[in-house]
């Protein structure tokens, strides 16, 4: 428990510290990422965005499993 609070803290501190720099990435703005737009309405679901994410979480999380 204590191995994950401490990764968990400095994965935190690392996003906080990156943060300028993940702004600028087109995360959220993929093609296959759907809007819709009306009057007074706007749905947005990042389809795309999501399967990219997960794809490099579960890497990520393979890899620390070795």
């Amino acid at each position: 428990m204590q191995k994950l609070l401490i990764g968990l803290g400095i994965a935190i501190l690392a996003i906080g510290l990156l943060w300028p720099w993940l702004g600028k990435l087109p995360l959220g703005r993929l093609p296959g990422d759907i809007v819709l737009e009306r009057e007074n309405f706007r749905f947005y679901f990042p389809f795309t965005t999501m399967l990219l994410v997960s794809g490099l979480l579960t890497l990520i999380f393979w890899l620390f499993r070795r």
